[in-house]
């Protein structure tokens, strides 16, 4: 797999040999003298948008941080390819753990992932099934662990970075479908060109499938389980002079979920005398919309790069219950939807004051509102006729209410920091951030920053760096219903204490070593720690199906990765794997979502996070026959490790899932047809020993359902370029 791991630091490419032309310059070069060899000429937007990209890179540079970095051509080594999910992706870098409903965990967080587009933070969303971004979306991909230097904040487990394709760096179009197993049929369409100043790039596709969720059982085949998908993006940037560019990208994402079902359930409750049904025919459904936009000012001025956004995303989530089996099975059946609407601003900045200082800063402002409501039917508890003095009993009538509410956000970030040169091998980034919250709680944080990077040798780097962190709960994951209008139902709690959530505060230490000791190869290892107060976790209670946010008062997060790849010609390959674990005691805010006897363990108990999984592993290796020619053959495989997400037992999460691993193959041939720019066939087998294997057993602190990983599937791909 084409990939670098390791230290990021701000080694660009070397400058082009002479100022980008002056875009005025619009008539053809001069010819060759008489006798002179050919005159190369390179179309002067191009160059300049090229030359901006860079520029770009300069003000929001990962130093001293762990940057995973995967190029077209690794993604395309994966399994499904362009047209794997996103998370898919990212599963293959180091100590990327795989979750159910679609989530992978970073270092031991749950989610706390924060996505930018060319250096945008985008705000998070509801959806918790559909991934609203795409590989296909994707010129360059990096995930960014470890220390961050200050210019990230708010999520920092890690940072998924994405440079969107445009017209100048994907020129052309390409339309391929893939078609599967699972009644698999995924469509995409995309085209990007350039006209005058004008740089355009667009892309969608389509997915529908009978396995949209996870299987809740180990059997082949789940039921009720289709999705209809569509996910689409945007990017028109215009060059206004040499140094300004102005650009915006738009995009979303809508899906439709069966919730799947578990045959042979027998009911808990009698509805108006019915007291069974036929679990696999149930009938939960859920809807997830989310939509996006980002307009960018860019502008350079000798040793001042500046990019200033705003930005805005409205995200959606419903759900439809089966009206009479919620009600057999869980006593509630929820007609509910959330939405969320955030907008704001962003600006980074960079300043080479010195030759060996680099000053940068920028701030973050975003408004979000957050509305609920839900309409519900229960049963009421009523006395036992058969015994008055025993406690209440759920009655066959229904009841209904309704709840709603409404929560207004802001966030106002700012930060600055520099780069020192203290010596030619020894680079100190050293800054601070301030993060403030105004909403369910009102919060804020100076939190410093500080990287060392040491590189005595071209193939040798060292680093080590402390952050101070402050996290804030996802505005639109905080559980703000009212728990009185529950009251005497079966929809209520048995717990009523409802603390806010509070945002997480931690000191987190990260060291690591790269080393290339020969050409092509890259080896190395990095360890961390993180002890964090309010240490923030969700869960999955109940259904609609979406996150909650709660906290326990402390965690401890300690881990170490080791990795390596090679590529070279023909060759590429990868393997890493990763040790962590994450213990935390006391959870102090949301507590209804939990039920006493738990409450009481685990305030008087250290116990591990229910995400946490001890070894996390993947490797794979590719080869290309006939590299460079219009038959080139690509041969990959590759195969993912889990020692197991926590279960409860005896005590909550006190043991893991079983360990697992899955093994895919795949195979993509291009065939030169007449007239045509490039046709590639692609064949790939996902989980080839069609595995029975479980992520998770629908217990553990904040699990709400069972889910078991794909088994066997086979998929084509057909894809033109034009």
């Amino acid at each position: 797999m084409r990939r670098r791991l390791g230290v990021s630091a701000l080694a660009l490419t070397a400058s082009l040999s002479a100022a980008a032309p002056s875009l005025a310059q619009t008539g053809p070069a001069p010819g060759p003298a008489a006798g002179s060899g050919p005159v190369l000429t390179v179309p002067p937007l191009e160059v300049v948008a090229k030359q901006l990209d860079r520029e770009r890179t300069e003000i929001q540079p990962s130093l001293g941080a762990t940057r995973y970095d995967f190029a077209a051509s690794a993604i395309q080594n994966i399994p499904l390819g362009d047209n794997a999910s996103l998370n898919q992706v990212l599963l293959r870098a180091p100590g990327v753990v795989q979750d159910g409903f679609g989530q992978i965990h970073v270092r031991g967080d749950h989610g706390s992932l924060q996505y930018r587009l060319d250096g945008v933070q985008l705000p998070e969303g509801l959806a918790l099934f559909s991934q609203i971004l795409s590989p296909r979306f994707a010129d360059s991909l990096s995930l960014i662990t470890g220390a961050l230097p200050a210019q990230y904040g708010l999520r920092t487990a890690g940072v998924v970075d994405i440079s969107v394709k445009s017209g100048t760096t994907n020129p052309g179009g390409e339309a391929s479908t893939m078609l599967g197993s699972y009644n698999w049929v995924q469509p995409a369409l995309e085209y990007g060109g350039r006209s005058g100043a004008i740089d355009y790039f667009a892309v969608g596709q389509y997915v529908s499938n009978g396995i949209g969720i996870e299987n809740p059982t180990g059997s082949a085949l789940p039921i009720h389980d289709n999705t209809a998908q569509w996910y689409a993006l945007a990017k028109v940037t215009g060059i206004v002079d040499e140094s300004t560019r102005l650009s915006f990208i738009g995009g979303g994402a809508s899906a439709r979920y069966q919730i799947p079902n578990v045959p042979g359930q027998i009911p808990n409750f009698t509805v108006n005398g019915i007291s069974n049904q036929n679990s696999s025919f149930l009938d939960q459904r859920q809807w997830e919309d989310t939509y996006f936009g980002i307009a960018s000012l860019q502008k350079s001025y000798q040793n001042f790069n500046l990019q200033f956004s705003g930005f805005a995303r409205y995200s959606n989530l419903s759900y439809q219950p089966d009206a009479l089996g919620d009600l057999l099975y869980n006593g509630i059946a929820p007609w509910a939807k959330r939405t969320s609407f955030a907008v704001g601003t962003q600006a980074d900045a960079s300043w080479k004051i010195a030759a060996n200082h680099t000053i940068r800063g920028g701030f973050l402002v975003q408004r979000e509102r957050v509305t609920s409501f839900s309409q519900t039917n229960a049963l009421p508890l009523v006395p036992d006729p058969s015994d008055p003095d025993a406690e209440f009993i759920p009655g066959e009538q229904t009841v209904g209410f309704a709840d709603g509410s409404e929560l207004i956000g802001w966030t106002y970030s700012v930060y600055l920091q520099d780069e020192w040169k203290v010596t030619p091998t020894l680079t100190m980034n050293v800054g601070a951030r301030f993060d403030a919250i105004s909403a369910a709680t009102t919060e804020n944080q100076l939190s410093p920053r500080i990287n060392l990077v040491w590189e005595p040798d071209p193939k040798i780097a060292l680093r080590a760096g402390y952050s101070r962190y402050f996290v804030p709960a996802p505005l639109n994951q905080v559980g703000f219903n009212s728990i009185a209008v529950r009251a005497g139902t079966t929809a209520a709690t048995e717990v009523t204490r409802n603390d806010p959530v509070r945002a997480e505060r931690s000191d987190y230490f990260d060291i690591g070593l790269t080393v290339k000791p020969v050409d092509g190869l890259t080896v190395g290892f990095s360890g961390f720690y993180k002890f964090a107060e309010n240490y923030l976790d969700k869960g999955q209670f109940g259904a609609p199906v979406f996150q909650t946010a709660f906290n326990y008062a402390y965690a401890q997060v300690k881990g170490f990765e080791v990795f390596g790849n090679y590529d070279k010609g023909p060759w590429s390959a990868y393997a890493n794997l990763a040790w962590s674990r994450v213990s935390s005691t006391n959870i102090n805010s949301a507590q209804f979502n939990f039920e006493q006897a738990d409450l009481d363990y685990i305030a008087n108990h250290w116990i591990f996070a229910d995400h946490d999984q001890s070894w996390t592993g993947s490797a794979g290796a590719a080869y290309v026959f006939n590299q460079g020619s219009e038959w080139a053959t690509r041969v990959s495989a590759d195969m993912l490790f889990g020692s197991g997400l926590r279960t409860s037992v005896v005590t909550p999460n006190d043991t893991a899932l079983p360990a697992y691993a899955t093994v895919n193959l795949s195979v993509a041939q291009k065939i030169p047809l007449p007239g045509s720019k490039g046709t590639t066939i692609r064949f790939d087998a996902i989980n080839l020993t069609d595995l029975s294997y479980q992520l998770r057993d629908g217990t553990g602190v904040g699990v709400g359902a069972p889910q078991y990983g794909m088994r066997r599937a086979f998929f084509v791909t057909l894809s033109q370029k034009f």
